[in-house]
């Protein structure tokens, strides 16, 4: 039952909104938060790659028909299915929130997560390892490009130069630094997993309080009802339950091993909030849609797919155990 209700990141990010929500940060306040911000999550992604072992990606490559499958499934399985939903009625589902579930559907997996559920569900650990770290690095490419290619197909705009150019700066230079460093700093790093925590959750929560901030006071609780909030969290639902039968019941019928199909499970249904906070920060950022509206779809799916995920995982994990060879004591009791 602990592993339904929400996380204690949840719980402080469901804070963090609150705060927001009371004592919005704004004027000059706003702009010094915004550069202390932008600091701590350059100093995220070098962390991140500082932390990712060169060896372990050129291991995990040799299974490319795995990797190839995850990459499908996060970058094109999920967007046509954002696209799908734009069928639902704008007086169901409002347009700003839409292109929140739109901006999630291009998202990069999960790292930390995706490999903790594999490794308790008995999957493939380094697959996971090299199919996630690997997600999360296409995606800096990736994501700004697909978020402009079905966001015009919408009508509501691409993305533009300085928006990427902006991804590349805070995102991607320091993650290619940390890489650069990592034959001398990654072994440091890795030993003090303590050491990325603080900045990990710390850095998402000054953008959303920034974002909810921004939202605030352009009025984001007076726009969207609960009834809203409701849908969000409907539509939530029914595109994780997809995505997982999809990549569940499809690397069966590829003829994947289960450690194999555990993995695919995993890490192509989940969708990164560590990456999709700040990168939806860089994307629109001085645009007309309210960074607010976007995030929100993005922090409901990641409770969402943590609960699920956590269902599934011990799932897998007990019809493992059921199918283990007893023990000479256990024969013979």
């Amino acid at each position: 039952m602990k592993r339904l209700l929400p996380d204690r990141f949840t719980i402080m990010l469901v804070c963090t909104v609150i705060l927001a929500s009371i004592l919005p940060i704004h004027g000059v306040w706003a702009d010094w938060f915004g550069t202390a911000t932008d600091v701590a999550i350059g100093l995220l992604f070098f962390l991140h790659g500082a932390r990712l072992s060169r060896e372990v990606v050129v291991a995990g490559m040799l299974h490319w028909r795995l990797h190839l499958t995850i990459l499908l499934t996060t970058f094109a399985v999920f967007p046509l299915l954002g696209l799908a939903i734009g069928f639902i009625p704008e007086d169901i589902l409002p347009s700003p929130l839409y292109m929140g579930i739109l901006f999630l559907c291009v998202l990069p997996s999960t790292v930390q997560s995706s490999i903790a559920f594999t490794s308790m569900a008995g999957g493939n650990v380094p697959a996971a390892v090299v199919a996630a770290s690997g997600s999360n690095l296409l995606g800096m490419f990736l994501t700004p490009l697909l978020a402009g290619l079905v966001m015009s197909t919408t009508g509501d705009g691409g993305v533009s130069v300085d928006a990427i150019q902006k991804i590349a700066l805070q995102l991607l230079a320091p993650f290619a630094l940390g890489q650069l460093l990592q034959p001398w700093i990654g072994a440091w790093i890795r030993a003090r997993k303590t050491l990325m925590a603080p900045i990990d959750r710390g850095s998402i929560m000054m953008v959303v309080y920034a974002a909810f901030s921004e939202a605030v006071m352009e009025g984001i609780w007076r726009t969207f009802s609960l009834t809203d909030i409701a849908v969000v969290v409907l539509v939530d639902i029914v595109l994780l339950a997809v995505v997982i039968c999809i990549t569940m019941f499809g690397s069966r019928a590829l003829g994947f091993t289960k450690e194999d199909e555990i993995t695919i499970t995993f890490c192509g249904s989940k969708k990164s909030l560590a990456s999709g906070v700040p990168m939806a920060n860089a994307i629109f950022a001085g645009q007309s849609a309210s960074i607010g509206a976007i995030v929100l779809p993005i922090m409901l799916f990641h409770q969402i797919q943590l609960m699920t995920c956590a269902i599934i995982a011990q799932k897998y994990a007990q019809r493992l155990k059921a199918k283990e060879p007893a023990t000479p004591a256990t024969a013979a009791a």
